[in-house]
């Protein structure tokens, strides 16, 4: 069904919005394709193609999102094939009608989480320690293969050793070294995640690219390039804080091993945390009238 606030956009209009979506995106997906094909990898970059399992194919693909009609015709058609999608009058809008009780519960649940991260107090102290804790006592370097550690062991050992670790999201703590897991002082665990993420940590705000992907197509195509723009933001930061050598790359380390470097980290931090929350606001909004529309 749809809401009383539904828009219409003439082809005239939508189709020059998919075109210019899609090419916007291939900036980002044709060389990672390039780089995959040629066996390269990029520690930075690559990571939001990698961890997401959102395919570079759907996220070049345009939506409109939930509350718009777009008018079309009988060649276009075959452009929108999911079963949420309703053809009538030579026009096409998402509907609620085909979403299944495992769909609703699951867009139910993302709604629920974006709106306790979006009201819990925020932490600014947290530094960026996660990637420190993943290598702590070099078990297990994750970017090995694409870039170097830009600090002896020994030194990055003593860093977290020495330094309050309270990392409160999930998928960063489960990647922590098996020494690093008992000096975080939160355990935040899979099932626990609601009861934990907060919109000052970097990966929460990273994630919203995740759960938009999620939550397609009606949260719609643009606002999912702004989470993945913001996404982008939020790794940049958060292996330039890492103790990996990204100069090869391009980056300027934000060295938190030093005072200076912690405040730099924390002012950057800041910015993304008020930039995600507007993003995470109109995710939160749009997926309330998806949900109530299925009641």
């Amino acid at each position: 069904m749809l809401t009383s606030e539904t828009d219409y956009i003439q082809l005239v209009h939508w189709q020059p919005l998919a075109n210019e979506h899609r090419n916007e995106v291939r900036k980002w997906t044709v060389p990672y394709r390039r780089r995959k094909a040629s066996h390269q990898q990029h520690p930075v970059l690559d990571f939001l193609f990698t961890y997401y399992p959102f395919s570079l194919g759907k996220l070049e693909q345009w939506h409109p999102g939930y509350g718009t009609k777009l008018e079309s015709t009988e060649k276009l058609h075959h452009k929108f094939k999911s079963k949420h999608y309703q053809d009538c009058n030579q026009s096409i809008t998402l509907t609620t009608d085909a979403l299944s009780d495992k769909e609703i519960k699951r867009l139910r649940w993302i709604h629920n989480l974006l709106c306790l991260s979006q009201t819990r107090t925020p932490n600014f102290a947290c530094h960026g320690l996660h990637e420190w804790a993943m290598v702590y006592q070099g078990q297990n370097i994750r970017h090995s293969e694409s870039t170097k550690l830009r600090l002896p062991q020994d030194q990055i050992n003593q860093l977290v050793a020495s330094r309050t670790i309270t990392c409160s999201h999930f998928d960063a703590y489960r990647f922590f070294s098996p020494a690093a897991i008992e000096l975080n002082k939160l355990k935040p665990t899979l099932d626990s995640r609601q009861d934990f993420e907060q919109c000052g940590c970097l990966h929460t705000n990273m994630d919203l690219y995740k759960w938009a992907s999620k939550c397609m197509p009606w949260v719609g195509s643009k606002l999912l390039w702004d989470c993945f723009q913001l996404a982008l933001k939020a790794r940049e930061l958060d292996m330039r804080a890492s103790p990996y050598d990204l100069s090869e790359y391009g980056y300027e380390p934000v060295a938190i091993e030093t005072e200076q470097g912690r405040k730099q980290y924390e002012i950057l931090q800041r910015q993304i945390s008020k930039e995600s929350t507007p993003l995470r606001q109109q995710l939160i909004d749009t997926l309330a009238r998806v949900t109530q529309s299925c009641t």
